[in-house]
């Protein structure tokens, strides 16, 4: 028996067929198995259900949740909600960026921080509020105060 390279892809098209009707579930699937889909990932889904590369990349793209790269070991989302944006909240987003050296919507180097900006956490009266991978919430910062809480997970 032949040995596939992508075993996760397989395993998603034996649960939901080899059709092109399939691509969204399969896709989904070796996403949650694997993190994220790569570029070879996506060009062996769209050989084995017989689909346009173009089509698959559309599919991708289009939808939100997809993702092609890794996630950094941590995500950090600074809230720029309205409580958070008039309390300073864009000079905590300016001092996180220069402290690890990216933008919004990077990563890291060392793939050890990604930065995103959310519209609300639901702290309003901690404002400005960031959030270390969806579970740490942290409040009352000051560019400082941030700067400090990131060193902690380095």
């Amino acid at each position: 028996m032949e040995k596939t390279k992508y075993p996760q892809v397989e395993m998603e098209i034996r649960k939901w067929g080899s059709k092109p009707s399939s691509l969204i579930q399969v896709l989904h699937g070796v996403q949650e198995g694997v993190g994220y889909l790569s570029q070879n990932v996506l060009k062996y889904t769209a050989e084995r259900l017989n689909v346009p590369l173009s089509k698959v990349y559309g599919v991708v793209t289009f939808y939100n949740f997809f993702k092609t790269q890794k996630d950094a070991d941590h995500i950090i989302m600074i809230c720029m909600g309205t409580a958070c944006y008039v309390k300073n909240g864009e000079e905590v987003v300016k001092a996180i960026e220069n402290y690890l050296s990216i933008k919004l919507g990077e990563k890291t180097s060392d793939g050890k921080f990604s930065l995103q900006i959310v519209r609300c956490l639901g702290a309003c009266g901690l404002a400005p509020v960031i959030s270390i991978d969806g579970d740490d919430v942290y409040g009352k910062l000051t560019p400082e105060k941030a700067v400090e809480v990131i060193k902690r997970y380095q």
